[in-house]
């Protein structure tokens, strides 16, 4: 399908959605202003690649003008060489993770119980949950990224997928995975295919040349000792040769494609030939090469590619860890709700089981008077034993909930203080209406768009995606180089005190003195540059592939991906649109059914103080009774499970609009560093009725 087509149709389908209604044009001045403020640039890069066929999405508002990280080392920088000259060289280690609980589950804990709010468990997770603590980690490796692109190396890649190894919690979202650093496939690293990985283009494409410059040295000693077949050629049956060699070398790349190689050779030989001028001899050797690409490889912003790439995997980090966080916070308060409904469901039933049983012992009263039939004490004790079991069950299920969030919260769950005590939460959701049930629901999409970390990683994708399809587009050229070289002999030492100027064959007549002019080594040296002994060329190599099979299938494969990329970022915004009407409708259904359990509930229970009261005067039987308890614990049931699933809805809604940090006033800088300045304030809460002790 052609580019044109498919923008068409890429952009008709947006506008259907959307009503015929371009969602970004107001977001992308808030994304500016906010930006502006915070003293950074707008980055945009859906700009370029709108230009290049991206359907007209809206831009998202960037995690951060900065990179965030958890520790005070930029990894990116790391040692400088002028400042410390060893540092290069010297290994470095990262510290432990903290593997204990932060003192706030301390504080938490009084006369055996956790009293906890949504508040402090929000704030735990952040402070201790493993999954988030695993994906900082990802901060600080995309730094390395960033180093090795700027030494010219090519990238190692990060994990950018949702860690998600916290029991419990289900919770809908655009993509998630598990397992250390993040194996589900994101944004920044490749997928994983039936018969194993599967790898991308991204980063294919001509080599830079190595940016760090690289000294080589080599020095040797050589002692030897040759026997000669003839007298001829030295004049000695033995050569003895003393030869010391001092070779240096220093290569180095730059941006354009260019490679400087500088060689510097000496050698220093003493021997017992009678035919060489000079012993010891001073040999040097001298050689500057300069070579530059001239078709594949060439150009600073191809050989910069990586460094570029290199930013914007950092920069996808940041947002991936953003959606950790809307993710795994989104997952504590499921765990929160199902605690809460667990707890009250326990309370529901023991108070059901009190209620059996009062009936139960009433009944016998009246059947020791006999007033009452024992068919209907029969009756009550079989439902004082219902209700026990619905009791234990309830317990059984507290239990594990409270299992679940203590996990969620906690790195450390063999302390026995923690492990013995129940969890106890303090907070009731309350009907409160948010900001999203007030938005107009076009309003809500948009700011969804603006806000998604899955979309800011989409257009990071396509940007690093145009990055290679340059550079493949590049790696199709044949390979030009032009290049060039000086370089210089030379050549010194004392004469030779064996050396012979007999005119015949095995007549030995030594040489007088100062018939070879000495030199010494900076004499030598100095002859390198001199143009004594000179050697100097220009040349241009190339190399064409025939078939250049290879290059093509990687260029073709990086235009599919491509295409697969823009294809991939619209359905986010599609998901994202579907996930936001379906929480918004959602939402509002559960707040019906809320009201409804409720009035549901007080019938229930003005229902059964009144069959009680006929009971009493003998107008009702015991079964009436039994069957309006039975009313009433379901009614307590469903107002239990409507609460819960409204308050779980709730925070989807946040998360599908990317927008709980903001209203829980969670600051991504401070949650980066796993310490909060002040704990979340969490809107649409009500007390419970037991609340935590206050200290002594």
């Amino acid at each position: 399908m052609r580019s044109g087509n498919l923008q068409a149709i890429a952009v008709a389908c947006l506008a259907l959605m959307t009503g015929g209604q371009n969602p970004c044009l107001a977001q992308q001045a808030s994304a500016k202003v906010a930006l502006q403020q915070a003293g950074g640039s707008t980055p945009n890069p859906a700009q370029s690649a709108s230009s290049a066929g991206l359907p007209a999405a809206p831009q998202p508002n960037f995690t951060h003008p900065l990179f965030l990280r958890s520790s005070a080392i930029d990894y990116s920088k790391l040692a400088n060489y002028f400042l410390h000259p060893l540092a290069p060289y010297t290994s470095r280690t990262v510290d432990m993770p903290r593997l204990g609980n932060t003192p706030l589950l301390k504080d938490l804990l009084k006369d055996g119980k956790i009293y906890l709010s949504l508040s402090d468990a929000v704030t735990l997770a952040i402070e201790n949950n493993t999954d988030i603590a695993i994906a900082r980690y990802n901060l600080d490796i995309a730094d390395t990224d960033l180093l090795r692109a700027r030494a010219g190396s090519s990238l190692r890649g990060v994990s950018t997928g949702i860690v998600n190894n916290t029991l419990g919690g289900s919770t809908s979202t655009i993509s998630t995975g598990g397992g250390p650093g993040g194996t589900s496939s994101g944004s920044g690293g490749s997928g994983t295919g039936s018969s194993g990985l599967v790898l991308s283009t991204n980063g294919a494409g001509p080599t830079p040349e190595p940016l760090d410059p690289a000294l080589t040295g080599m020095l040797q000693v050589e002692r030897a000792n040759t026997p000669e077949s003839t007298e001829v050629l030295n004049g000695t049956n033995f050569l003895n040769q003393n030869t010391n060699q001092f070779n240096f070398g220093y290569t180095q790349g730059f941006l354009p494609g260019t490679a400087l190689t500088a060689t510097f050779n000496n050698e220093r030989i003493a021997s017992n030939s009678q035919k060489t001028l000079y012993s010891p001899l001073l040999q040097s050797y001298f050689q500057a090469r300069l070579q530059q690409h001239l078709l594949q490889g060439f150009s600073a912003r191809l050989n910069g590619r990586f460094i570029v790439q290199a930013k914007n995997d950092r920069q996808i980090t940041d947002s991936s860890f953003r959606q950790q966080l809307l993710y795994t916070i989104n997952q504590v308060e499921n765990i929160y709700w199902a605690l809460v409904s667990a707890w009250e469901d326990e309370q529901s039933k023991e108070r059901a089981l009190n209620q059996s049983k009062q009936l139960a012992s009433d009944n016998r009263k009246q059947l020791e008077v006999g007033t009452l039939a024992r068919l209907d004490v029969m009756n009550a004790d079989s439902q004082v034993a219902s209700d026990q079991q619905a009791l234990i069950t309830a317990q059984n299920n507290l239990e594990y909930q409270q299992l679940l969030m203590k996990q969620a919260l906690a790195r450390d769950l063999e302390d026995p203080d923690l492990s013995g005590a129940s969890v106890i939460p303090t907070d009731r959701v309350s009907l409160e209406a948010t900001t999203e049930e007030q938005m107009p629901l076009e309003a809500l999409i948009h700011q969804a768009y603006a806000n998604s970390p899955e979309a800011e990683q989409g257009v990071l994708t396509i940007k690093n995606d145009e990055i290679t399809l340059k550079a493949l587009k590049n790696g199709l050229l044949p390979t030009v180089d032009i290049y060039g070289f000086y370089s210089a002999n030379a050549l010194g030492g004392t004469q030779n005190p064996a050396l012979n100027c007999g005119s015949s064959s095995g007549l030995v007549v030594a040489c007088p003195a100062g018939t070879v002019t000495n030199t010494g080594y900076g004499g030598t040296v100095g002859n390198l540059f001199n143009g004594t002994g000179p050697d100097k060329a220009v040349g241009i190599s190339a190399t064409i592939p025939i078939r250049n099979r290879t290059a093509q299938a990687d260029q073709v494969r990086s235009q599919l991906e491509y295409r697969q990329a823009q294809l991939r970022l619209q359905q986010i915004y599609t998901q994202i649109r579907i996930q936001v009407i379906n929480g918004r409708y959602a939402l509002a259904n559960d707040r019906a059914q809320v009201q409804s359990a409720l009035s549901a509930q007080q019938y229930a229970a003005e229902s059964l103080d009144a069959e009680k009261e006929r009971f009493k005067i003998g107008d009702s039987a015991t079964a009436d009774v039994l069957q309006a308890e039975r009313a009433l614990a379901i009614a307590e049931d469903n107002l239990i499970s409507a609460n819960a699933a409204y308050a779980r809805d709730r925070a989807a809604l946040y998360q599908a609009s990317a927008s709980t940090l903001d209203h829980y006033g969670i600051s991504l800088v401070a949650a980066t560093t796993g310490a909060l300045p002040q704990p979340p304030v969490i809107p649409s809460l009500a007390n419970s009725v037991e609340q935590r002790p206050s200290a002594p």
